[in-house]
């Protein structure tokens, strides 16, 4: 897979995740205050963080190796969902920011930008059968 259809679902998750961490922050912090604001600017961050650079790991593992796509799809992904959890376990007590506000903002960021990245995904036109016969060609006397 050539790096630039693997850049086409990172696009309009990443702008989509922080259009809508962006009123996440604008309602947490209206509800809540202060504490909502950071809580939720950190949640936003936080996904944006671990989404884009996961994308990037995915991007560079399978750069050369097409067919690893699915399992090093599952395994970015089941890493950021846990990377994800420690988070949340670390700061469960925190009275640094509302953890309501981080939750909440958190999961809808995670939730959106898997949904705009299965949509763009999706409408994406991607080959997935390799055409080979330019190389036979080539190869015979």
């Amino acid at each position: 897979m050539p790096s630039h259809d693997a850049r086409i679902p990172f696009r309009g998750a990443a702008i989509s995740t922080a259009v809508a961490g962006v009123v996440a922050t604008a309602i947490s912090t209206a509800v809540v205050g202060t504490k909502g604001l950071i809580g939720a600017l950190a949640a936003t961050l936080l996904v944006l963080a671990f989404f884009i650079f996961g994308q990037i790991a995915l991007d560079r593992l399978t750069r050369n190796n097409p067919h690893m796509l699915m399992a090093g799809a599952l395994l970015v992904y089941t890493t950021q969902i846990l990377l994800v959890g420690i988070v949340l376990a670390v700061f469960k007590d925190t009275s640094l920011f509302n953890t309501k506000a981080f939750a909440f903002t958190l999961l809808g960021c995670v939730l959106i930008w898997t949904g705009f990245q299965v949509r763009a995904g999706m409408k994406a036109k991607l080959y997935y059968v390799q055409n080979d016969s330019s190389d036979q060609k080539d190869s015979k006397p």
